[in-house]
């Protein structure tokens, strides 16, 4: 064998510059320290990595996450039930109270996890662990299973040593308010089903029969009465332009979607619904009932009221509660107190600015939004069983108005075709 033979050289040998991180730009939304929000863009390693670099300069993050192109538009946002989330949430409480480490715990749940994206959310939690970022870290870049306040309570919770109690209470919370949203859908479902076959009899009537009819009139030559002709008219109308129908409905859907997607077109559909006749009246109660809650949780837990009210804000799911939230926050910054402010807003009640006010004047604001939070939700429970009563009835008046019309429309066709025929 020849020794000249050079050794073959190591082309799959990894190279030194291929260590390197890969760095990423991510977008955030965070508070400064004078409780101001501000937005920019962080450049990291990942989104945890982007996470502990904003804490490192002073802020508290309130949403970290990677830029995304136009290409990228999603019309729904895929979310982890909050069922899974909660029973996640209780079972980490369990393995932390018996003194199992955080990463021994979450590899267990992961394993045990049924729902595919809560499982995959976990595995990255467990690198995220593993890379050296805190639980609240890892847990904030998946807002699709965990809202802000379920990571600021986190953040506030990993800080004073106590997390095992406030997971605790984040399943206590999260599990109130899925009850608070079961109760709002159950009251709704038979409403909608009555509305639905509703606008199902109509459009059989307008489509299938009354064509028929339609077609033995015009055999006959028989002149009609006036609502018979009126009803004929509509029907043909909707049996001929069905096509402009179902484009006007699209274009309404993509509208609709288009004004929640934009800032301004939320504001304008936000301040519409709260002027919708009961409607408007059961969201302001919903709303005031679920800052109250997630309010009295975040304090709780230990979270400084800034914080809380900035999260509480985003929590309102409607522009108007948010923006005037955010204003309480910022007078409160300056000095004003709570309830004060709050009552300038005019947009809670009198009974809730009065536990505002007592809360502040006697330390025991968390008690008194807890209290409220249970006051609203009894209100809210009520106002639905309300609003479906007059609902049903609404309906079906609806449907006995239209299906009369076509009735008397149809005898009075036929009576007058009879008269015709016995002169003739």
């Amino acid at each position: 064998m020849s020794r000249d033979k050079k050794p073959k050289r190591n082309d799959k040998a990894p190279k030194a510059r291929d260590s390197a991180p890969k760095l990423d730009k991510f977008k955030f939304k965070a508070l400064d320290q004078s409780g101001k929000t501000i937005t920019g863009v962080e450049v990291a390693s990942s989104t945890g990595a982007a996470h502990v670099a904003l804490l490192a300069r002073g802020l508290q993050p309130l949403e970290v996450g990677a830029r995304q192109s136009v290409l990228k538009f999603e019309i729904t946002k895929k979310r982890v039930p909050r069922q899974d989330v909660m029973n996640f949430t209780r079972q980490l409480a369990v393995f932390m109270r018996a003194g199992i480490p955080i990463m021994e715990a979450l590899e267990v749940i992961v394993e045990e996890t049924q729902n595919k994206m809560m499982q995959t959310v976990l595995k990255e939690m467990v690198d995220s662990l593993r890379a050296g970022d805190t639980f609240a870290a890892a847990a904030s870049v998946h807002p699709e299973a965990f809202p802000n306040f379920y990571v600021g309570i986190l953040e506030s919770a990993e800080l004073t040593g106590n997390l095992d109690v406030v997971l605790n209470q984040l399943a206590d919370y999260m599990d109130r308010d899925a009850k608070a949203r079961g109760k709002v859908t159950a009251a709704l479902i038979y409403p909608s089903v009555v509305a639905a076959m509703s606008v199902v009899t109509v459009l059989v009537l307008a489509v299938f029969v009354m064509p028929r009819f339609e077609v033995f009139f015009a055999s006959l030559h028989a002149k009609l009465p006036l609502v018979t002709r009126l009803l004929l008219t509509t029907t043909s109308f909707m049996g001929k332009w069905w096509y402009a129908e179902i484009a006007t409905v699209l274009v309404v859907v993509v509208g609709f979607i288009a004004m929640r997607r934009s800032d301004g077109g939320k504001a304008r559909l936000d301040k519409w619904i709260l002027k919708i006749p009961v409607i408007g009246d059961l969201t302001e109660t919903a709303i005031i009932e679920r800052t109250c809650r997630v309010l009295a949780s975040m304090l709780r837990a230990g979270v400084d009221l800034p914080r809380s009210m900035t999260v509480t804000a985003e929590s309102a799911n409607n522009a108007v509660y948010r923006k005037a939230l955010e204003g309480v926050r910022e007078a409160m910054m300056q000095g004003q107190g709570l309830a004060e402010p709050i009552a300038l807003t005019n947009l809670f009640p009198a009974a809730a600015r009065q536990m505002f006010r007592v809360g502040e004047e006697t330390g025991t604001l968390d008690q008194q939004l807890e209290v409220a939070a249970a006051y609203y939700n009894r209100e809210l429970e009520t106002k639905l069983e309300r609003a479906t009563a007059l609902f049903e009835p609404a309906i079906i008046i609806f449907m006995g108005v239209v299906v009369g019309f076509v009735a008397v429309a149809l005898i009075s066709a036929m009576y007058g075709i009879y008269n015709q025929v016995k002169v003739g």
